[in-house]
């Protein structure tokens, strides 16, 4: 017997993750709800905001509150541009010094550990302000994160997509996917970035392309594509959270949730 009735699991993404937020509007209108949650990055933030019983629409605020870019940010002499603990400044007032298994809903969190190279699962003892940071350290963008002898970096470099750590525990597997692959031509290729970015992204995506028929349900959009991960404008945070709305409630007839749940 299972484990859980139940999963859920929220990708990485940047802003994207607004997605996730807008989806689980739709879920919730439908009365489903989740009894565990696997989350990477940007999926972290939502996850753990759900748990603690934040709806869809004070998600979507929490995401427009954020402001990454501001000089007091920025990291001198560090191996990143933005120093992780600004995030610290915004989850410590929601979450102060709760773990992860005070929560309302099991939440595990995906983040990478840099020096032994392996995936970290943080689970119920630890604190949910370190895992979400971990999770969220975007290599080369914010200074990696450290807890005790461990460095963490974003859970997305080895596992954005983290089915894998609940799908055997769960009768029913729900995912959610903010990072669709970007819609390019030969034009678009003309540098040396261009080719480099492509390169990697092309790498995370087959990764975790196996990964989608894990799921009973899987919610995606590729019109995600067109946003970046750092948006910052509401009008394109609230555009990106009814894209995740309109995703779920798109998908919501072919699913075997419409009979079954």
């Amino acid at each position: 017997m299972k484990k859980f009735k139940l999963g859920l699991v929220l990708s990485g993404g940047g802003t994207r993750g607004v997605a996730h937020a807008g989806a689980l509007k739709f879920l919730m209108e439908k009365n489903i709800h989740p009894d565990v949650l696997a989350c990477c990055s940007a999926g972290s933030i939502v996850g753990t905001l759900y748990a603690i019983g934040k709806s869809p629409l004070e998600i979507l605020d929490f995401f427009k509150s954020i402001y990454f870019f501001n000089w007091h940010h920025f990291a001198f002499n560090k191996p990143g541009f933005i120093s992780s603990e600004v995030f610290s400044d915004y989850l410590n007032p929601v979450f102060g010094e709760m773990t992860l298994g005070e929560l309302e809903v099991e939440v595990q969190i995906i983040a990478t550990e840099l020096i032994s190279g392996k995936q970290k699962i943080f689970g119920e003892k630890d604190k949910i302000v370190d895992a979400v940071i971990a999770s969220c350290s975007i290599p080369g963008i914010t200074v990696p994160y450290i807890v005790g002898d461990e460095m963490f970096s974003d859970g997305g470099v080895l596992n954005n997509f983290p089915v894998d750590i609940i799908h055997q525990d769960c009768e029913k597997l729900i995912g959610i996917f903010v990072s669709p692959l970007q819609e390019v031509t030969v034009n678009d290729l003309n540098s040396i970035r261009s080719v480099t970015t492509r390169a990697y992204e092309l790498l995370s995506h087959r990764t975790e392309l196996h990964k989608f028929s894990f799921c009973d349900w899987l919610i995606t959009s590729k019109k995600l594509a067109n946003y970046g991960i750092f948006e910052s404008s509401a009008e394109r945070l609230e555009e990106i959270f009814e894209i995740g709305y309109q995703a779920a409630k798109t998908s919501y007839d072919d699913s075997i949730f419409k009979t079954e749940i």
